[in-house]
């Protein structure tokens, strides 16, 4: 056997250990993150709490950290707070906060939602309504800002009730 072939069998041997190192460190559960890809497109990942972001921020500039930081904080505002990039009618979001997080469940643990890295109508709703939250504004004021600033030249919002004072 000459030394090319042996050289190109091992390098397919190589190359089929590593293809299996990674197809085994895979199938571990708990190391890697629960993602799956959405009717609509989006990717939803799923973590332990609100305290950990999901890793599809990890290379996100910091403003989109920001706002989905702020989704984690406030979803007792944002769940009043519609979105205006037109998701409502493309991913059946209802509100801002969906544009971030799809679901907590009763374990606490959370389905974050892609949405909100690619669009930045969502990301700067949520920003201000968080800026509005800070400076002690109600629910009900925030409502009535982002709808007064949103209402022309955007796309319809999300079927989001309104807030009680």
């Amino acid at each position: 056997m000459s030394g090319r072939g042996a050289q190109s069998k091992l390098f397919w041997l190589l190359c089929s250990l590593a293809l299996i190192a990674v197809l085994a460190a895979c199938g571990k559960s708990g190391e890697s993150p629960r993602v799956h890809q959405a009717a609509n497109g989006d990717l939803q990942e799923e973590t332990a709490s609100l305290h950990d972001l999901p890793a599809f921020l990890d290379e996100r500039p910091n403003k989109v950290k920001l706002a989905y930081e702020a989704a984690a904080a406030l979803q007792d505002t944002l769940q009043w707070i519609p979105c205006y990039c037109g998701c409502g009618e493309s991913a059946g979001h209802r509100n801002n906060l969906h544009c971030f997080i799809h679901e907590v469940r009763k374990d606490g643990t959370v389905v974050w939602d892609d949405h909100g890295t690619r669009c930045d109508v969502c990301l700067s709703i949520a920003l201000q309504s968080a800026q509005l939250k800070s400076q002690g504004k109600s629910n009900a004021e925030i409502r009535q800002f982002i709808d007064a600033t949103y209402k022309t030249g955007y796309s319809n919002p999300t079927d989001t009730p309104v807030p009680v004072s």
